[in-house]
């Protein structure tokens, strides 16, 4: 596998089982968010105040299908699905694996959406951003990893393990 590539909404353990996971497979690892937030020299939600949502979701695909790479392990912003260059560049460069949780376990893993630099529309619940994301990370998910009430350590073992182009697990 050249690039692993974890998609899945915010709080669903992205950043934290990228780590692990290139740690273990002996990658790099990659936050998109952070490379985002590099680049431009502003937090997450500042770009969404200042750009609105739909500014920003096109930067991050700019940005998004601007990376290149090898042996990585990459973490995407939650709402790196919307952008379907970015999610058609990741497609051809690894394996997208969508880190798969039930809505309550997010609801309770999650704190205050906007100081966690999340896209949601103006009236949305974020049950309404859970629905209408989880058909998206099905979509492009070569592999989808349930999550749910487990650790780290399985998480991460399940994915460096996994045959290269199944489709559940």
């Amino acid at each position: 596998m050249s690039n692993v590539i974890l998609i899945g909404m915010p709080g669903a353990g992205k950043s934290t089982v990228g780590v692990v996971l290139a740690k273990k497979l002996g990658y790099r690892f990659l936050d998109s968010d952070l490379v985002i937030q590099e680049k431009c020299r502003k937090l997450l939600y500042q770009l969404i105040d200042e750009r609105g949502e739909a500014g920003f979701l096109m930067l991050e695909n700019e940005i998004n299908a601007g990376i290149r790479g090898d042996k990585m392990v990459i973490a995407t912003g939650g709402s790196a699905v919307y952008g379907k260059e970015a999610m058609a560049h990741f497609k051809e460069i690894g394996r997208i694996v969508y880190l798969s949780l039930p809505y309550a376990e997010l609801e309770e893993r999650l704190g205050d959406l906007h100081e966690r630099g999340v896209v949601i529309k103006e009236g949305s619940t974020l049950r309404d951003l859970y629905e209408e994301r989880t058909v998206l990370y099905e979509k492009y998910a070569d592999i989808t990893i349930d999550c749910s009430g487990r650790n780290i350590r399985s998480i991460v073992e399940e994915i460096s393990s996994s045959p290269g182009r199944s489709k559940r697990i």
